[in-house]
């Protein structure tokens, strides 16, 4: 700290770069972060000659007349036009975009799989990648696809960006570097990413092999759900989200640049990196999160809330209070209300529910839904607690109850989720799901009181 000598002059932290070393904290904020000094203009966004001789472009999330707009000022080696080149298309099979609808799979169903098991193939974030899911258009910009990645190698001098989607990224095991345009960051369990359409990036395994979870969200970005009376505190606040640093490299090197555009891929080759970004500016930024920040609320005297109450992140659609994607986190929490059936109840749902499993056992379904494994129910297809579930909250002598160890999530979308043959027919479905209500018993009597 640089301590004062006049009494009234203010203590000043001695570094600029906030409390997390290489990140700088808030979501949604104006960031302004430079490499090296002086590369970011001060006072204007487009000076007739950058410092460096750098070269200043302007990266757009929205429309530009979007109220508010999403744009991040970026001042770089060379601009972007310099790392691209004639496409070639190449095919990445196992990584689908919607509509994909197979005629020969069946998505009307209960359906969960087991943890998708490493292979002994090389595999990077592309190849590695795994479609179970796609809900919408990526034409139109609505809806989403769920993924499975194994990620077993890193990619070297290889690019990529998606002009469909923001990708958010849920690790369940191993640890990955998302070496992006605006800064670097580390992830693993416990933590989440949410990168930007149109960024360019490659991911490194830090330690491996890794595997996980991602929701693509063609649609609006992702944003803060609206408190309502909660207020302004607790679920996921904004100053736990983590933006980069600014981090560049100069390398000469023969390097290809991967794009995912209306859901096919192409590749361009170039002679550079193009991780060539100084400084930048602006609110279009990819973040980390850490899950363990998410302070989750709940009924505190009686009845069950509804999952909303658990959103982290939502994905707006053009009707108000019915999501393109809610991303719902379930955690350690207490369980406090009185003469309540405590576990999710059984229920029908507009919307359509995947859920993952970071770690633990989760509560509705205490045998068969692992860690890395998921779950589908799709819109109106009923469902909710096995019989075991059911029978352990029926009869317990209710008092203050901690659910410990245990981190799962939903990806929700108001669009019915076609499953891929992937999911079908390669992934390790469970074909028993469907048994697990099988043995729920009739307790209607007409016998009036009964419990």
């Amino acid at each position: 700290m640089n301590h004062p000598t006049d009494p009234h002059e203010m203590t000043q932290a001695s570094t600029q770069v906030g409390t997390h070393a290489g990140y700088m904290p808030g979501f949604g904020n104006d960031f302004e972060t430079e490499a090296l000094p002086g590369a970011l203009p001060q006072g204007m966004n487009s000076p007739q000659r950058c410092n460096y001789g750098l070269y200043g472009e302007q990266l757009s999330g929205t429309a530009f007349t979007a109220n508010p707009p999403e744009r991040t000022w970026c001042y770089r080696i060379r601009p972007s036009v310099k790392h691209s080149h004639r496409y070639e298309k190449i095919d990445l099979p196992y990584w689908k975009s919607a509509p994909f609808v197979d005629p020969d799979v069946i998505s009307l169903g209960q359906y969960r799989w087991d943890a998708v098991p490493h292979s002994d193939q090389g595999l990077t974030w592309l190849t590695g990648m795994r479609t179970m899911t796609t809900a919408g258009d990526v034409n139109t910009q609505v809806g989403m696809a769920s993924h499975i990645y194994l990620v077993t190698e890193s990619m070297v001098d290889d690019y990529f960006y998606s002009a469909d989607s923001e990708l958010l990224v849920v690790p369940q095991e191993g640890r990955l570097r998302f070496a992006t345009e605006l800064g670097i960051i580390d992830l693993e369990p416990k933590e989440i990413a949410i990168i930007p359409r149109g960024l360019v990036y490659r991911v490194e395994v830090l330690e491996g092999p890794a595997r996980g979870f991602v929701c693509e969200n063609y649609g609006q970005k992702f944003e803060l759900p609206g408190r309502g009376p909660i207020g302004a505190n607790c679920m996921a606040n904004p100053r736990d989200f983590k933006a980069p640093v600014a981090a560049f490299e100069d390398r000469e090197v023969p390097s290809t640049v991967t794009v995912k555009w209306c859901g096919q891929f192409h590749t361009t080759k170039i002679n550079q990196s193009p991780l060539d970004v100084v400084a930048w500016h602006g609110n279009y930024a990819p973040y980390k999160y850490d899950l363990r920040t998410y302070c989750p609320v709940g009924a505190i005297l009686f009845d069950h809330p509804d999952p909303s109450i658990f959103t982290v992140l939502t994905a707006p659609s053009g009707q108000p209070g019915t999501a393109n994607i809610d991303f719902v986190l379930f955690r350690e929490r207490w369980m406090v209300a009185e003469d309540t059936f405590r576990p999710p109840w059984y229920h029908k749902n507009i919307m359509s529910e995947l859920m993952g499993n970071i770690y633990g056992q989760y509560d509705a379904k205490p045998q068969g839904f692992v860690p890395g494994g998921m779950s589908l129910h799709n819109m109106m297809l009923p469902h909710g607690p096995d019989r075991e579930a059911f029978e352990k909250a029926s009869n317990a002598n209710l008092g203050p109850d901690k659910l410990d160890n245990t981190m799962s999530f939903m990806f929700e979308t108001r669009f019915p989720q076609h499953l891929t043959p992937f999911a079908a027919n390669e992934a390790p479905l469970q074909d028993d799901y469907i048994d697990c209500w099988t043995s729920l018993e009739k307790k209607f009597d007409g016998t009036p009181g009964k419990k």
